[in-house]
């Protein structure tokens, strides 16, 4: 009587049933990444905004003045001795005139 053995190992179709799911898994998490990317980018800009308008403030409380410029405040060592703050999205910031503040709305990524 003659035993068959059958050799270890995975089939084609297992092979590629393995692809497809992976294909599958990928097709959902990379658009959710990217869409995480971009949020993070918006928060750090938002966090940008509020750190420059506090700032802007204490610049007015102690010069008795708002800043006629806002490179007066942002590039002084004085309010932010690790250097000017950057937009993630490489747009400058602009005091709004009537405001006196690094407005959100207006600030265009």
């Amino acid at each position: 009587m003659k035993v068959f053995s059958r050799k270890s190992g995975f089939t084609l179709v297992e092979l590629l049933i393995v692809v497809l799911i992976l294909a599958a898994l990928a097709a959902i998490a990379v658009p959710r990444i990217g869409a995480s990317a971009a949020n993070a980018r918006i928060r750090a800009c938002q966090t940008n905004i509020s750190i420059i308008n506090s700032q802007l403030e204490l610049y007015e409380a102690e010069e008795g003045v708002p800043p006629s410029d806002i490179d007066d405040v942002i590039n002084s060592t004085n309010y932010f001795p690790d250097g000017p703050p950057a937009c993630p999205f490489g747009v400058g910031y602009d005091i709004d005139a009537a405001t006196g503040h690094v407005d959100a709305s207006t600030h265009n990524h």
